[in-house]
C-alpha cells in the first residue's frame, strides 16, 4: 500500500473566503486526495494525497475552478517580486483616488454650503477608466467564478458598481437634468482597491516569520579540504566535510565543533537570549551566528534534514493548518455569495413596490451587494493563526497545527515529565557530609580518586571540586571496583569510594552518618561513602548525589498556578526523589514509579476531569504525549517526542510551558474576536444597506475597513512576549 505524500500549491487569484472554500472543494474531489486545506492569508493549498499522483492534476483541478496553482519549485515569486506587485498596486490605487477625488468632491463641500456639480461627460471621463481598466481584475475574477458556477467578492463588486455605472450612463443619455451615480462606482472601486493594498501589506507581514528564518540559512560556505580552504555554495557541502565559521558568521550547517571556542547567537532559532558557549564536542545549529571565536565544524546535517529547515517545515504547516473553529466558516462562506445576491433582490424590488424611484432602488440594492465582504470572514482565523505561530517561534515556541492551538487554549493541568524535564537529568552532588567535619578536605579526597573517569557521578564530583578551587593530588595504584566504586593510594593511604555494597564489603556500619544516609536515601538520593583502607578501615565521609532542578522550574509552577492551571509530576523514578522535586517546586499531584507503558494510561485517566497538557522530552514519553490533549516536548528532546507534540519548545526551559500556553490562548482569543466583528459586520451592515441607510460609498468604506481591521487586529499578537522569562532565576 502507497504512502501519504503532501503537495504545498501556491493559489492565485483568490481574493475571499467563497475563493478559498472553491478551491478547497475542487481539489477535495481529485481521486486519490484524502486531505486539503487552504489557506487565504498565505494563499496556499495544503494537500493530502494517497498514493502517486501528477501534481498536473491538482493544478489542472485548481484551474477548472477560475483560479492558478503552481508547484512550489516553479515559484519565483521573491521578496522582491512581491514588492513589486505592491509598488503596482500602490500605484494603481493612487490613480483610481487621482480619477476619483473630483467625482466625491461636491458630495465633500455640499454641508459647507457649496452646491456644483462637475459636466455630466467629465464625470463619464473620469469613472470609465476606473470603472473598466483599474476594476478590470474585478470583472475577470467575477467572470470565472460565474463559469465555476460559483459567486465571490469580486461578483458582487462588479455587479454592484456595474449598476451603478450603468445607471449613470443611462440616466444621461435619456434625461435632460439627470442624477448621476458615477462617483459611487468610481469610489468604491477605489476604496475596495485601498482595502485590498492595506491586505496585502498585513498579509506579508502575518508571514515575517517564515521570511525572517528563511533569512538565516546562508548560501555559501568555507570548506575545509586537506589543510586547504574554499569558499562553495551550500549545495556542494557533504555529511562529513569540515567548514570553518569565522566570528560574525552564520553557522552554515547543522554540525559538531571540532576545534575552537566561541560563544553562539541562538536568539532566532531557539529564543535563548544569551550566547550559549561552544568548545569541541558541542553541537551547532545552522543560522546561529557565531561569536568571538574561529570554530571548525563537522557537517552532521544539510537541507531538509537541518534544524533550520524542520522549524521552518513545522511554522509552515501550522500557518497552512486550518482550526476546527474555521469550519463554521467554510459553511457560512458557501451560502454567503448567493444570500447576500438574493438580498440585493429583494432590496430592489421591495424598494421599488414600496413606490420608491427605481433609481433610489437600484442604490439600495448596489449598497447591499458592496458592503457584503466575504473578505473579513475568510481572515479571521488564518491571519491570527500565522501572526501567534509566527511570533511563537522567534520565542523559541514551535506550534504544530491550528487543531494543538485550539486545544491548549483550554488546559487546565499540566503533567510533567521529571528528569530532563524539570530537572537537569545530570546528578550533582545534594548533600555532604565528613565524620570530621572537614567537608572540603573530603571533597578534595573524593575529587583526586575521580580524576580521568567518565561517571555521571565522577564529574559530579569533578564539577564540585572545580567550583571550589581545590588542587587535586596524584593518585597511585588507581583501580576500578566493578559495580562498587573505585579504590587507590593517596599520600600514602588507601581511599575507596562507593556504594554500600563497598562499605559493608568491608565491615563498616554507617556510624555517626547513619542518620543523615537514611533522610537522604528517603529523598531518593544515590549515596557514596569515602572509606579509609587497610589494617583500620573507617567510614571517612558521605555524598548524597541528585539530580538538580532546571533553572525556571520554579516559575513555570508559580505561572500555571497564576493561570489557575493544576500541575503534576509523572516519573518513573522512585517516590522519594519525585517527592523531593514537587516539594520544592508546588506541584499539586505526584505519580511516581510509574512504567513508560503505563505514563498514557495515568495521562488518559488525568483527561476525565479536564484538558491536559504533557510535558516531556523521551522516547518514553512519547506514549503520554500522544495521549495528552495537547502534547508539549522540551527542547533537547528526541525525534519520537517532538513527532508526537503539538508543541515544540525549541530549549529546555520550562518558563515556555506557561509561556506557549498564553499565546495560545491569546491567538485563539483573537480569532473569537476576528470571527465575531466580521459576522457582526455584516448582520449589522447588509440590513443597514438594504433600508437604505447606507449609501454606496459609505458601504465600499466600510468593506474596505473591515478586512483591513481584522488583519490589524491579528497583527497585534506580533508584540506578545513571554512574561519574565528573561528576568527570573530559580
Amino acid at each position: 500500500m502507497n504512502g501519504t505524500i503532501t503537495f504545498d500549491l501556491p493559489i492565485g487569484g483568490m481574493t475571499c473566503a467563497s475563493c478559498a472554500g472553491r478551491v478547497e472543494r475542487a481539489l477535495g474531489k481529485v481521486p486519490g486526495v484524502q486531505r486539503v486545506s487552504v489557506n487565504l492569508a498565505n494563499e496556499r493549498a495544503h494537500i493530502e494525497v494517497l498514493g502517486q499522483m501528477d501534481p498536473g492534476v491538482l493544478i489542472a483541478a485548481v484551474d477548472k475552478a477560475g483560479y492558478t496553482a503552481t508547484l512550489p519549485q516553479a515559484e519565483t515569486i521573491t521578496q522582491a517580486d512581491q514588492a513589486r506587485r505592491l509598488h503596482r498596486e500602490r500605484w494603481a490605487l493612487m490613480l483610481a483616488i487621482v480619477l476619483a477625488l473630483p467625482l466625491v468632491l461636491p458630495m465633500l463641500v455640499e454641508p459647507f454650503g457649496l452646491h456644483w456639480m462637475l459636466p455630466a461627460w467629465v464625470q463619464f471621463a473620469l469613472a470609465t477608466p476606473v470603472q473598466f481598466i483599474l476594476g478590470a481584475r474585478f470583472y475577470r475574477a467575477a467572470w470565472k467564478a460565474v463559469r465555476a458556477g460559483a459567486g465571490n467578492m469580486d461578483l458582487l463588486v462588479a455587479i454592484g458598481t456595474s449598476a451603478g455605472y450603468g445607471l449613470s450612463v443611462y440616466q444621461w443619455l435619456t434625461r435632460p437634468a439627470p442624477h448621476l451615480y458615477f462617483e459611487a462606482s468610481a469610489v468604491v472601486i477605489a476604496l475596495v482597491l485601498l482595502g485590498k493594498y492595506l491586505e496585502s501589506r498585513a498579509k506579508r507581514q502575518t508571514a515575517g516569520a517564515i521570511r525572517a528564518l528563511e533569512a538565516l540559512r546562508p548560501e555559501r560556505a568555507v570548506r575545509v579540504l586537506e589543510g586547504r580552504e574554499e569558499e562553495i555554495a551550500i549545495t556542494a557541502l557533504k555529511l562529513g566535510d569540515l567548514v570553518m565559521v569565522k566570528p560574525g558568521e552564520r553557522f552554515p550547517v547543522d554540525g559538531e565543533v571540532v576545534d575552537g571556542q566561541s560563544h553562539a547567537d541562538e536568539a532566532l532559532i531557539s529564543g535563548e537570549s544569551l550566547p550559549v558557549p561552544k568548545q569541541p564536542g558541542d553541537r551547532v545549529t545552522g543560522g546561529a551566528i557565531n561569536g568571538e571565536g574561529r570554530l571548525l565544524v563537522r557537517t552532521q546535517a544539510l537541507g531538509a534534514e537541518s534544524v533550520l529547515a524542520r522549524i521552518i517545515r513545522l511554522v509552515e504547516d501550522a500557518q497552512a493548518a486550518k482550526a476546527p473553529i474555521q469550519k463554521l466558516v467554510d459553511k457560512v462562506s458557501q451560502v454567503f455569495v448567493p444570500t447576500v445576491l438574493v438580498v440585493a433582490l429583494l432590496t430592489l424590488a421591495g424598494w421599488w413596490l414600496y413606490g420608491a424611484p427605481l433609481e433610489s432602488a437600484i442604490i439600495n440594492a448596489v449598497a447591499v451587494l458592496v458592503i457584503a465582504c466575504p473578505c473579513a470572514l475568510g481572515l479571521a482565523t488564518p491571519t491570527a493563526i500565522m501572526a501567534g505561530t509566527g511570533v511563537a517561534a522567534r520565542h523559541g515556541i514551535l506550534i504544530k497545527d491550528a487543531e494543538a492551538l485550539e486545544h491548549a487554549h483550554a488546559v487546565s493541568a499540566v503533567v510533567f515529565d521529571k528528569t530532563g524535564t524539570l530537572t537537569s537529568g545530570a546528578p550533582k552532588i545534594a548533600h555532604l557530609a565528613a565524620v570530621d567535619g572537614n567537608v572540603s578536605l573530603m571533597l578534595q579526597q573524593a575529587g583526586a580518586l575521580q580524576r580521568g573517569s567518565e561517571h555521571p557521578l565522577a564529574k559530579a564530583v569533578l564539577d564540585a571540586c572545580d567550583e571550589q578551587g581545590l588542587k587535586l593530588a596524584d593518585v597511585s595504584t588507581s583501580q576500578s571496583l566493578t559495580g562498587r566504586g573505585i579504590a587507590g593510594t593517596l599520600d600514602g593511604r588507601q581511599l575507596a569510594l562507593g556504594n554500600r555494597r563497598l562499605l559493608e564489603e568491608t565491615g563498616l556500619g554507617a556510624g555517626s552518618l547513619s542518620q543523615r544516609a537514611t533522610a537522604w536515601e528517603a529523598e531518593g538520593r544515590t549515596l557514596s561513602w569515602l572509606i579509609e583502607q587497610g589494617a583500620h578501615p573507617r567510614v571517612l565521609g558521605l555524598f548524597a548525589f541528585g539530580d538538580t532542578l532546571k533553572p525556571g522550574a520554579l516559575h513555570a509552577v508559580q505561572q500555571l498556578k497564576a493561570q489557575h492551571i493544576s500541575s503534576h509530576l509523572l516519573t518513573g523514578d522512585n517516590r522519594g526523589s519525585a517527592r523531593v522535586v514537587a516539594e520544592a517546586l508546588g506541584i499539586d499531584d505526584v505519580h511516581a514509579e510509574v512504567l513508560p507503558a503505563d505514563k498514557a494510561a495515568t495521562v488518559t485517566a488525568l483527561k476525565k476531569t479536564g484538558v491536559v497538557a504533557m510535558v516531556g522530552d523521551g522516547i518514553n514519553d512519547a506514549p503520554a504525549l500522544a495521549a495528552a490533549d495537547i502534547g508539549i516536548a522540551m527542547g533537547g528532546g528526541t525525534d519520537v517526542a517532538m513527532h508526537a507534540a503539538g508543541i515544540t519548545l525549541m530549549r529546555g526551559d520550562p518558563r515556555l510551558v506557561p509561556a506557549a500556553l498564553e499565546i495560545s490562548r491569546k491567538t485563539y482569543a483573537k480569532i473569537r474576536q476576528n470571527l465575531f466583528w466580521a459576522f457582526v459586520y455584516n448582520l449589522i451592515g447588509i440590513p443597514l444597506a438594504a433600508f437604505g441607510l447606507l449609501n454606496p460609498v459609505l458601504a465600499g468604506a466600510a468593506m474596505a475597513l473591515s478586512s483591513v481591521s481584522v488583519v490589524s487586529n491579528a497583527l497585534l499578537l506580533k508584540t506578545w512576549k513571554p512574561k519574565d522569562l528573561e528576568d527570573q532565576h530559580p
